[in-house]
């Protein structure tokens, strides 16, 4: 065997390999940036050897093979995939190639549109009526998953208005937006279950569920991008004109459509549309171009796999493989023990990370990582890098496991794991220098307290000083302390002791978000001082009373009742009020006294 055949052999078993545990077992190993990279490589030899293509190469064809749990769809028009670009220089090479082949000097007009990182799908109506869905699979065949789609709200299960085809199959992607990715996991590291590596993961996990009624509990949505089989019925002449059509019948459509003259338009939108990607709330790994002219669409044609007519246009990736050298443990406010990934330091999406979360020791067991291990790193908008998983195909020789602290790495003090809770905590409280700093930190921050000027390096100095031990200590600090920190003149000191003053006037709802109380975030704590309207009231609240407020369930009433019932968290608060942190007292108006045709009477809303 010549040694560009040893070569095409391995790149193929290789790229099969990842293939399948993409688009089946929904558990990729590698970044999509690695997967383009070895489909490359394994192009620029086909395109040196032709004669050693064979038909099942990985460039030959779709998708991977469906599972076999489901019952099959055969796609009646196949469901091809799109070339990539990666750079400018590449995309308007892409150009240069349709306006040659349409033997045309005159701008192509180009419909773009985001590139969104779901599941493709394909959805059959019959008169209107959703009769049945499949996924891509490979391409030909597809698993039927209509009655998950059933569940998914945005797709409607019947069109609406005039002119609807016979048979109408459209084509989109069913998505994750990224709150409700956030949320699954949350739930799930809470209860032990299967945490997702990124939205798209678990979208795809959510729509191939073998019982419906898993799928309808996830907020999954969907956007329409494309037409299969029209039988019985005439669209528009143009690709925008169809997705508009298909928006008059109900399907949803991304409002981020938009018609470009020239490749500048092209790449002035692909700019923008980067620039913008961590605000959508939803992930997208490019943009998609397609001539708009159906005409010239089918002028153009296709090749093996895919439209000559379009392309997708790939964002830098945000995901890359990197190496991890050790792991440490951080100490946050309400003790919680998080293992951090320091790491070879790698580019993810522009910015270089070199440490990682890791989440919980639960999270280390299920990804099987080791110290040492190669592993993939993911970086999303503002979103905190995350190791998502191991490369265990390329795991070295020499790795150590990860072991968990039984004290503190601060104070020293023992550490616990509550039964039915996914993280370790410091059981030392203030005692712990940590959880001192991050609980002050929180205090004085912007939705809490708001000390304006008082950041985390005067918290550590005072902290580190032993200054402050609780966050009463704060308002007894004089411009003379403050003066002794590095960095503070007089100037600067006074001016915190004049924002602590100002602190002082606060909301019920800011103070009880400042308290730090495990699980209160700022809508809990707005809804508890709404409901309640005083400290006394809330202080002597049941867990049965606290559960009747908007959103609090069992284990937030707990953690509530928990705070209120210890003796040092009643003792700060009172020495919080005695130093005069105050708000306005809630005000009560007397119905009796109010003239109206409800004064006097009970009224019951049915």
């Amino acid at each position: 065997m010549e040694p560009i055949e040893q070569q095409l052999t391995e790149l193929r078993t290789t790229l099969r390999h990842h293939e399948y545990l993409y688009h089946v077992m929904d558990a990729p190993e590698i970044p999509d940036a690695e997967y383009d990279r070895l489909m490359r490589e394994l192009r620029e030899l086909e395109a040196q050897r032709p004669d050693l293509i064979t038909p099942d190469s990985p460039t030959q064809r779709v998708g991977a093979a469906p599972l076999t749990a489901f019952n099959q769809i055969r796609h009646e028009v196949p469901m091809l995939s799109l070339d990539n670009v990666f750079d400018e220089e590449s995309f308007l090479a892409f150009n240069k190639r349709v306006q040659d082949r349409l033997k045309s000097t005159e701008n192509v007009i180009w419909c773009c549109e985001l590139k969104l990182d779901g599941l493709a799908v394909s959805i059959l109506y019959e008169n209107g009526v959703l009769v049945s869905a499949a996924t891509r699979g490979d391409g030909t065949t597809g698993e039927d998953i209509t009655s998950n789609v059933r569940t998914i709200r945005a797709i409607p299960l019947k069109l609406h208005g005039d002119n609807i085809p016979a048979r109408l199959e459209v084509r989109g992607e069913v998505f994750l937006p990224q709150a409700g990715f956030e949320k699954i996991n949350e739930d799930a590291r809470r209860t032990g279950g299967k945490v997702f590596a990124n939205p798209r993961n678990a979208a795809a996990g959510s729509l191939r569920q073998l019982d419906p009624r898993i799928t309808a509990k996830r907020p999954l949505t969907f956007f329409c991008y494309g037409v299969g089989i029209l039988e019985g019925g005439e669209l528009p002449d143009t690709h925008l004109g169809r997705l508009l059509q298909f928006k008059a019948w109900g399907l949803p459509v991304s409002d981020r459509v938009t018609l470009c003259d020239s490749p500048q338009a092209v790449l002035d939108f692909y700019r923008n549309v980067e620039k913008d990607r961590p605000t959508l709330g939803f992930d997208i790994d490019g943009v998609v171009i397609k001539v708009n002219s159906l005409a010239l669409q089918e002028q153009l044609g296709f090749v093996a796999r895919a439209p000559r007519w379009a392309v997708a246009f790939k964002f830098p990736a945000q995901e890359q493989m990197t190496f991890v050298r050790d792991v440490e443990f951080q100490v946050g406010r309400t003790g919680a023990i998080t293992p951090v990934a320091r790491l070879e330091p790698v580019q993810v999406a522009g910015v270089l990370v070199s440490n990682a979360t890791l989440h919980n020791a639960d999270e280390i067991e299920r990804l099987g990582l080791r110290i040492g291990d190669k592993v993939v790193i993911r970086r999303a908008g503002d979103v905190i890098p995350q190791v998502v998983n191991v490369v265990l195909s390329e795991r070295p020789e020499e790795t150590r496991p990860i072991v968990f602290p039984t004290h503190c790495p601060v104070c020293g003090s023992d550490v616990e794991r509550v039964e039915g809770e996914a993280v370790t905590r410091c059981t030392g409280g203030l005692i712990c220098g940590a959880q001192r700093k991050e609980s002050l930190k929180h205090f004085v921050s912007r939705r809490a307290m708001d000390v304006d000027g008082m950041g985390d390096k005067i918290i550590d100095q005072l902290v580190e000083r032993e200054y402050v031990h609780t966050p009463a200590d704060l308002f007894r600090l004089t411009a003379g302390k403050l003066t002794g920190l590095d960095r503070m003149g007089p100037k600067s000191a006074q001016n915190v002791v004049n924002a602590l003053e100002k602190a002082k006037a606060t909301t019920f709802a800011r103070f009880l978000y400042a308290l730090g109380i495990r699980e209160v975030g700022e809508a809990t704590a707005a809804g508890l001082a709404a409901y309640f309207g005083t400290l006394e009231a809330l202080q002597t609240a049941t867990i049965d009373e606290l559960q009747k407020v908007p959103d609090v369930g069992i284990v937030v009433a707990t953690h509530v009742f928990n705070f209120f019932a210890e003796e040092s968290n009643r003792d700060v608060i009172g020495q919080l009020l005695a130093e005069g942190v105050h708000w306005p007292a809630p005000v009560v108006i007397n119905v009796q006294e109010i003239d109206s045709p409800f004064a006097g009477k009970t009224v019951v809303l049915t």
